[in-house]
């Protein structure tokens, strides 16, 4: 009974150590990987995951808390969950699955829950070797028995044998130097794109460079790829490996770099004043554009492989430049100078030097030119299909073209005729050049001719210059001077006016005092007509009061006749006789005019003998008395009808001249 009861606690013992053998608990923070040691159905006849209940891996996984296992029977490796932080990026390998392809390099993307079910992954035709798809950000509960995956950080695996380890390090190397733990993020300010390259899905087609574009149509569900975030439908849309032409634009993009790696590269601008000529490299052979006319080359429409008839405006455009070069032309006027130390700011003329000429009098100088020219932008496809860009243009065509041309002109023209005839030879140039430039699709705006100077070969022309400079100084001294003198005319204008102004104060008095004293004349003129008015009215009155009394007198003195000749006809009768009358008034009217003569009627020495003046004196008088005396017509009657009458007039006469005389002599001495 004993031992029963021994073998039956020794058996109970063994049963709980053998339970308790079987029991494992696993962490809420990791996964058990469980393997079969033993199984009634034999060892696994190809992979690594026992599927059918084989002896090997178990697809499922042993999550948190306590299980049990036959001790013994199963093993149970312990791994963390796999967790991928915000914005990285895991990286999958499958020990197990179907074998890739001839032209594949990653394994077909198949619905397993993201790599959590591997009996999923394995029944949908999951395929070994590194994945297609890829795990974003989040922790996943992962086979890593079946399932290595790689972070930047940490490689989740479970170790077969001493080289896993190593294997997958050099995995995560290659990948981080693709970037690939981060997603491709373009942003704008940069200016970037990204040129796509693929590494897995069939080859490009012989003589194909780029892959063309494939199924990027959201409509299109089939065949929308995502970017290339979407490796399936991207290879079932067509796509192949290699250098896409597609390329990505700003924004965040997850990719799996062992499918697609991304070159950032700049993108193409074309400037204001620029077009872009695209020379694509890829794209079906397209039809002829450029005309029958045209025999230079071919012109395609845009996305066909040759020279784009349409060029690419002003603006930023994501081209891809693997697949084809964009050629910048200007269609702003730019400059082309031949001369060596001078450069345009395109640079198109760098190589360019000055024209040697040989003149018609065996000068050799060296001409600096400047061409000014403009290409229409719609004709820009041509000049780059013909010429394959500006500057080729410009030294293969124009420099030979415009050094021959001027080269003749020299050949024609003196030196003195060069410098001197520079504007017409500049008119006749641009008008005879600017068909030469249309024949070869340019716009010849001008032509500008420099001064032209001394070359290596011919050091004469500074002495034509230095003599041509001297005559023009001469012409401009001519000039001078001559202006000089017109300056003194003009300052002594100047003078004159400047005294006139200093005496303008006192001329502006005197024309005001030559305006009064006009003023005060025309007043006083005013005043003498009303005077002389005045002075006629009374002159009238006057007159008329004068005829007046004039009348009155004359009356009076007729009255006053009356009586006088009544008294002198009494006064006659009184002397003798009107003769006699007549003899007193001569008389008195000599001795007047002798008076107011003051002649000497008498000399003052006489010369002889007798009573001196006396004498002198009465024989004057005597004489006139006698004279008078004498006249024969005195009435003989008178003087012989009364003797004693005539002796009593004779006296008083003589008496009379006597007085009359001595008053005459009175006064001529006083005068003398």
């Amino acid at each position: 009974m004993s031992l029963i009861i021994q073998f039956a606690i020794g058996a109970g013992g063994l049963v709980a150590l053998y339970f308790l053998l079987g029991l494992r608990r696993i962490a809420n923070d990791r996964v058990g990987i469980l393997e079969r040691r033993f199984s009634s159905k034999g060892s696994l006849s190809r992979g690594l995951i026992a599927t059918e209940g084989e002896a090997g891996f178990v697809p499922r996984l042993l999550r948190g808390g306590v299980h049990w296992y036959a001790p013994f029977f199963y093993r149970v490796h312990r791994a963390r969950l796999v967790t991928i932080p915000q914005g990285r990026i895991g990286y999958v390998f499958a020990r197990d699955g179907i074998g890739l392809g001839p032209h594949q390099t990653l394994g077909k993307a198949v619905a397993c829950d993201n790599f959590q079910d591997v009996e999923a992954f394995l029944a949908n035709g999951g395929q070994k070797g590194p994945q297609r798809n890829i795990l974003r950000e989040g922790t996943y509960a992962i086979n890593v028995a079946q399932f290595i995956v790689i972070t930047a950080e940490k490689i989740h695996l479970l170790a077969l044998d001493d080289d896993d380890l190593t294997l997958f390090q050099r995995m995560q190397h290659v990948i981080a130097e693709r970037g690939g733990f981060t997603p491709v993020v373009l942003q704008g300010e940069d200016d970037l794109m990204g040129v796509v390259t693929i590494h897995d899905g069939p080859p490009l087609p012989q003589g194909e460079l780029i892959a063309p574009i494939v199924g990027d149509n959201p409509l299109d569900q089939a065949s929308y790829h995502n970017s290339f975030q979407d490796p399936e439908r991207f290879l079932y849309a067509g796509g192949r490996r290699g250098r896409q032409l597609q390329v990505l634009i700003e924004g965040t993009y997850y990719l799996n770099r062992l499918f697609a790696s991304v070159e950032p590269v700049k993108k193409t601008v074309v400037e204001v004043g620029h077009v872009g000529v695209v020379v694509s490299y890829t794209g079906e052979t397209g039809s002829d554009l450029s005309g029958k006319e045209y025999k230079h080359g071919e012109l395609v429409a845009p996305g066909q492989r040759g020279v784009w008839s349409v060029p690419l405006l002003p603006g930023k455009y994501a081209f891809n430049t693997y697949a084809g070069k964009v050629v910048m032309v200007p269609t702003t006027n730019f400059i082309l100078k031949w001369n060596k130390r001078e450069i345009g700011s395109h640079r198109f003329d760098e190589n360019l030097t000055e024209v040697s000429l040989i003149t018609k009098d065996a000068f050799e100088p060296s001409l600096p030119l400047s061409v000014v020219v403009h290409i229409d932008y719609r004709k820009a496809p041509l000049v780059v299909q013909r010429f394959g860009d500006v500057k080729k243009l410009v030294e293969q065509t124009l420099d030979p073209m415009v050094a021959a041309y001027f080269k003749n002109i020299g050949q024609t023209k003196t030196l003195i005729q060069l410098l001197q005839d520079r504007s017409d030879i500049q008119r006749t140039a641009g008008e005879e050049m600017r068909d030469k430039f249309g024949h070869y699709n340019l716009e010849m705006e001008e032509v500008l001719i420099g001064t032209p100077t001394s070359s290596n070969v011919d050091s004469h022309i500074d002495q034509i210059l230095t003599q041509l400079r001297a005559r023009q100084i001469a012409e401009e001294q001519i000039e001078t001077y001559a202006r000089q003198e017109r300056a003194a005319v003009k300052e002594r204008e100047l003078r004159e006016a400047e005294a006139r102004a200093r005496e303008q104060q006192r001329l502006t008095q005197s024309e005001l005092g030559i305006l009064v004293q006009a003023n005060q004349g025309r007043a006083e003129y005013e005043v003498a007509v009303q005077k002389a008015a005045q002075i006629r009215a009374l002159a009238e009155a006057e007159a008329e009061r004068v005829r007046v009394m004039a009348d009155a007198e004359a009356e009076r003195a007729a009255r006053i006749g009356v009586a006088e000749a009544m008294a002198i006809e009494e006064q006659v009768r009184a002397y003798g006789g009107p003769k006699l009358q007549l003899t007193q008034k001569v008389l008195t009217r000599f001795s007047e005019a002798i008076e107011k003569s003051g002649v000497d009627v008498v000399p003052r020495v006489v010369v002889g003998g007798g009573n001196g003046s006396q004498q002198g004196q009465g024989g004057l008088l005597d004489a006139l008395l006698a004279m008078m005396l004498s006249d024969k017509t005195l009435d003989d009657a008178t003087v012989i009808s009364s003797e004693s009458e005539p002796r009593e007039v004779s006296a008083k006469m003589r008496r009379h001249l006597e007085e009359r005389l001595g008053s005459m002599n009175g006064h001529a001495n006083h005068r003398s």
